[in-house]
């Protein structure tokens, strides 16, 4: 029987924050393989980021609000069991898809158990910590989603969808951090956002969306379907109003970069991102 501490900080609402990845690659491919997008689905948002999420709370021991846990309980040798179970079917059942799959999933295994392990912890050190995370749940996750979805082990790669996904995740990752700062430090972990201060963290996220953006705009210009880019601008319209108030907030007051506002920050963000590009999906292979 799971325990109520295992099933609270496997944080499966928290794989909503990073599906807008997922939703952006297929958007690169022209006949996607339903089957495979299904499977692979499963295999991130129900395996593999509980799992990380999972394992990084367990060596983490939190005890202050963490991403989508106000009050998150202390962890039990249940929780690394189960990470752990849920990290070796997720593998298996990558590789059972195929095999540039399974290495693209493995991949992202170990540089998760990296991140947070306290005998390495890649966590602790700024920018190793913020590369490791934007170019696995960025490049990495849009490659692997690409591959199963195309059906193919070896394609031609759009390079640009990889670098767009490693800067969105750029512009979201610091900004879940910002709140952060004191119950880190006192962890020995210095991120990203601590490096840039509080002001800093919001200015670098929207330079990072900024890039974004352009890379974007050059892409599907270049390609003839402009209208993608426009659709996209205009589900993040919430987001950048909501973005440039809680901005405006904080700028008068730091204590406005708090777990609740950071909270409500990522929800708009994921919900109007990811039903932008379901929406942008349904138009191009239903429309």
């Amino acid at each position: 029987m799971l325990k109520q501490s295992t099933i609270q900080l496997l944080r499966f609402p928290f794989s909503f924050f990073l599906m807008p990845v997922f939703w952006f690659a297929l958007l690169f491919v022209k006949t996607i393989h339903w089957e495979n997008v299904l499977q692979l689905f499963i295999i991130i948002h129900v395996l593999l980021y509980p799992a990380s999420n999972a394992y990084n709370s367990y060596m983490d021991k939190d005890t202050e609000s963490i991403g989508g846990v106000a009050k998150p309980m202390l962890p039990t040798k249940q929780l690394f069991y189960v990470s752990f179970i849920m990290d070796v079917l997720a593998v298996l059942w990558a590789f059972w898809l195929s095999t540039t799959v399974g290495i693209g999933i493995c991949i992202y295994v170990c540089f998760s158990r990296l991140y947070s392990y306290r005998g390495i912890r890649l966590k602790k050190f700024p920018i190793i910590g913020f590369l490791t995370v934007v170019f696995n749940q960025g490049g990495l996750i849009f490659f692997t989603v690409y591959v199963a979805a195309t059906g193919e082990s070896i394609v031609t790669f759009p390079i640009m969808g990889a670098v767009i996904s490693i800067l969105l995740i750029g512009g979201f990752y610091p900004i879940t951090q910002v709140y952060q700062h004191e119950a880190d430090k006192a962890d020995g972990v210095t991120t990203i956002s601590m490096l840039l201060g509080v002001r800093g963290t919001f200015l670098f996220c929207m330079f990072m969306y900024m890039l974004a953006f352009l890379c974007m705009a050059y892409y599907f210009i270049s390609i003839g379907a402009a209208y993608v880019f426009i659709v996209i601008q205009l589900f993040f319209l919430p987001v950048l109003v909501n973005f440039f108030y809680w901005l405006y907030c904080v700028w008068k007051d730091s204590a406005q970069a708090n777990f609740k506002q950071t909270m409500r920050m990522n929800w708009i963000a994921a919900i109007f991102t990811n039903v932008a590009f379901i929406f942008i999906l349904i138009l191009q292979q239903f429309g």
